[in-house]
């Protein structure tokens, strides 16, 4: 339930008035102080996101941006741009602390996928258009009554599996866990470090983050994950001006997304070369109609469910959830992240969707929009500052996230697990979040699950009608590619 209280509206002042910060039980330096662990916890998508996209060609040999070199900085400053605009959107219109950004799985998946058979501003086109939908499924009303439709103790499930994903993400981004290179010939496809042992400079400067982060929060000190990213951060410049680890893309123990060290310039002026780079229907022509449909249905899926299972899990950890389990001002937050996944199609940086490490700012305390608006700024500085952004290493910000991981772990408690009705599909839904590294995947399979075991039990009537028409979209979303190949 959301918190409720009566703070004194004469004293109070007109910004704690419009985000309700008394009533839900924070205060303004805490919602400030949240946004800044929001956005350093999300910064990295500021470098990820041009290494995913910048180095795609589409069928014309052109990169994105346009021209035959790969044009990080515009994509630099378009992630940073969009993710600002649309986190203060967030943040002002449904007051809630879940910053947006680009979203990861799908910027990948325009790189490898889509691009390879369009030009990139027809894959943006595609991206604009789904958006659009999603949009008109809000307004309608139907992306809000399928939220509803869920059992309340699945969205559990969803909130306990974001919690182990983004654990999973934690470490996996700080060299903590890594990919086997020949998993295929092994009998696991991960194993601790690079060899199967913990080795490198960046790898001790995480650990030394997660005990930091750990001990400060047992022992409740205010701002614990902010101070611990700092100085993380500080103590990574250190190492790496002592011990030159470098990049792990030229060796297994450096760093894995940017080196840690002071920038030649604080401040650089963006380049916006990769706004408005998009063509909404040439999709149809370039690739055909079924194939474009089905890409945009590809597309929709994972944002439509994306956002459900992280404004829950977002909701869950901050108390905001009401009687029903849905978050207040739902509609608002789905329009605006609707609008960030268009609007992130017309600058050319890929669809943008509600991030799930707001939930390091919520655990910091964050509680209202007014994080999300610091978060948002943030990334509109970072536009002018990227030099100092880039500084952060991932292994100096991702010990927050496994911090939330745990924190968000402990809604287990809420399912059923006696009840194999409601348990086998949460389990499916927790389980394989992580295992996919995928929300969507997570969720599809628990909805699926939960469908056929209702069937198999003769309790069709228990089954809300509109899960049955989420289930049979699931089936083409674990399908595609077989539909795809019927209709080439």
């Amino acid at each position: 339930m959301c918190p409720v209280s009566t703070p004194d509206s004469a004293t109070a002042g007109p910004l704690d008035r419009f985000f309700k910060i008394s009533q839900r039980g924070s205060t303004i330096g805490t919602e400030v102080r949240g946004g800044f662990v929001t956005f350093f916890t999300m910064a990295y998508i500021i470098v990820l996101n041009p290494l995913i996209l910048g180095y795609a060609t589409d069928t014309d040999g052109q990169f994105l941006g346009g021209g035959a070199e790969p044009n990080l900085a515009a994509i630099a400053a378009g992630t940073s741009l969009v993710a600002g605009v649309m986190s203060i959107l967030m943040g002002v219109v449904a007051n809630y602390p879940m910053a947006i950004a680009t979203g990861l799985g799908l910027n990948a998946f325009l790189a490898v996928a889509v691009a390879s058979q369009m030009t990139w501003a027809d894959a943006m086109g595609l991206v604009v258009i789904e958006g659009l939908v999603i949009l008109v499924l809000v307004l309608t009303g139907f992306r809000e009554a399928v939220f509803h439709a869920v059992p309340a103790q699945l969205k559990v499930a969803i909130s306990v599996g974001i919690g182990l994903f983004i654990a999973l993400i934690g470490f996996v981004d700080a060299g903590w866990v890594r990919r086997i290179p020949d998993a295929a010939q092994t009998t696991v496809p991960v194993q601790l470090g690079a060899t199967g042992q913990l080795s490198g400079w960046p790898v001790l400067v995480f650990a030394i983050g997660l005990i930091a982060v750990i001990v400060l929060w047992v022992r409740k000190v205010r701002g614990a994950i902010l101070i611990s990213i700092i100085g993380t951060t500080v103590l990574a410049i250190v190492v790496e001006t002592l011990a030159d680890a470098g990049s792990s893309a030229d060796s297994a123990k450096g760093w894995a997304l940017n080196v840690p060290s002071w920038p030649d310039k604080v401040v650089d002026l963006p380049d916006f070369g990769t706004l408005g780079e998009f063509n909404l229907l040439g999709s149809f022509e370039s690739a055909g109609v079924v194939t474009a449909l089905l890409l945009i249905f590809t597309l929709m899926l994972a944002d439509f469910f994306d956002t459900m299972g992280t404004m829950t899990a977002i909701g869950a950890e901050a108390n905001l959830l009401q009687a029903d389990g849905t978050p207040p001002n739902t509609r608002r937050i789905l329009v605006v992240d609707s609008v960030a996944a268009a609007a992130g199609g017309a600058a050319g940086v890929s669809s943008n969707t509600s991030y799930i490490e707001s939930a390091s700012g919520v655990g910091e305390g964050a509680r209202t929009g007014l994080a999300t608006v610091v978060t948002g700024l943030l990334f509109l500085a970072s536009m002018f500052l990227a030099p100092l952004v880039n500084i952060i290493p991932s292994e100096a910000a991702v010990p927050a996230l496994v911090l939330v991981g745990f924190l968000m772990m402990q809604q287990v408690g809420g399912i059923d697990w006696k009840d194999v009705e409601i348990a086998i599909p949460a389990f499916l839904t927790i389980a394989l979040m992580p295992f996919t590294y995928s929300i969507s995947v997570g969720i599809g399979a628990g909805f699926l699950a939960y469908v056929i075991i209702k069937v198999a039990l003769g309790k069709l009537r228990e089954v809300h009608p509109l899960m049955w028409v989420v289930a049979a979209l699931f089936v083409v979303y674990f399908a595609i590619n077989p539909i795809t190949r019927l209709f080439s």
